[in-house]
């Protein structure tokens, strides 16, 4: 195995035997000459290029009439100058807040035992990995969310976010600094959970791989648009702009990121079904408890 940093050639016959990607990857470490410079500088340029690319799609679709129909909040639609306010903050966040953070990555991780040479792991570990990391980030995700909401924590932190009743792509992660690294710790720290768990059995290819595809989730969970494709349609526990856009309609209630399950367990839905279901159930146990009383 390769690792990044061992002064192995890219001229090595053992190099024929990687892929593209695999070779694209060993050359980056041998030309950085620095591994934690080359992860930071890769991570970060990775997040900036996919966060900003997912959200592009929406602003054009904010842009042509056609797409109205798709638009959770059609009558909330917001502006060129709206997007680009939100833009400006969330590339301050980026570079003042989440750039330190990406720099103490790379030594945090291989502390815990993550991998970083190559060959990448095969495919159906790599799925099988970022499947949990779903799971593990939206439960970080439901609980401390809902905590935000606490009246002085939503006062004092969480209400930046909420300044777009109807969010857009960019506005995902449109949020105070404290709210950046405490919900982006389940972003980072469920990989790291599992690579101390597990005695290194993690790849840092596929927690870029993880990174982005939460990047999209985010984007689009915010996006305000909810296509006859979404992948709710298709996954009927995912979440996505339909779950997400509520929550920031009526400022509670559809905490999690990914998945409907923890606010379906917790009886936090905000969606109108759930709250005509907790209607009934209120009327049906005040019927009960008068008729209890008159017997």
């Amino acid at each position: 195995m390769y690792r990044a940093g061992s002064g192995v050639m890219l001229s090595d016959p053992a190099f024929h035997q990687f892929n593209f990607v695999e070779r694209l990857w060993a050359a980056w470490y041998l030309w950085i000459g620095n591994d934690v410079l080359a992860t930071g500088i890769l991570t970060f340029i990775l997040h900036e290029f996919f966060y900003f690319a997912r959200s592009l799609p929406f602003m054009i679709c904010d842009q042509i009439s056609w797409f109205r129909k798709y638009k959770i909040q059609a009558g909330k639609m917001p502006t060129l100058q709206d997007q680009w306010d939100c833009a400006k903050i969330v590339l301050l966040s980026h570079f003042t807040v989440e750039l330190p953070q990406i720099w103490l990555f790379h030594p945090l991780a291989t502390y815990f035992g993550l991998q970083y040479g190559v060959p990448f792991p095969p495919v159906w570990k790599m799925a099988a990995q970022i499947a949990l990391f779903f799971v593990m980030e939206d439960t970080w995700h439901y609980w401390a969310h809902r905590l935000f909401h606490y009246g002085p924590l939503y006062r004092a932190v969480h209400k930046m976010h909420h300044k777009y009743s109807a969010p857009f792509g960019i506005a995902a992660e449109y949020a105070s600094p404290i709210e950046v690294m405490a919900l982006g710790l389940g972003t980072v720290g469920s990989p790291l959970l599992w690579a101390s768990l597990s005695g290194g059995d993690l790849h840092l290819f596929t927690m870029h791989v993880w990174m982005i595809l939460r990047v999209f989730q985010a984007v689009d969970s915010h996006s305000g648009y909810d296509f006859p494709w979404s992948l709710n349609k298709l996954l009927p526990f995912w979440a996505g702009a339909a779950h997400h856009d509520i929550h920031h309609e009526k400022f509670i209630g559809n905490y999690a990121s990914s998945f409907c399950w923890w606010d379906y367990a917790m009886d936090t839905e905000a969606h109108a079904e759930a709250r005509q279901r907790r209607r009934e159930k209120a009327i049906a146990k005040t019927k009960q408890a008068r008729s209890k009383k008159v017997l």
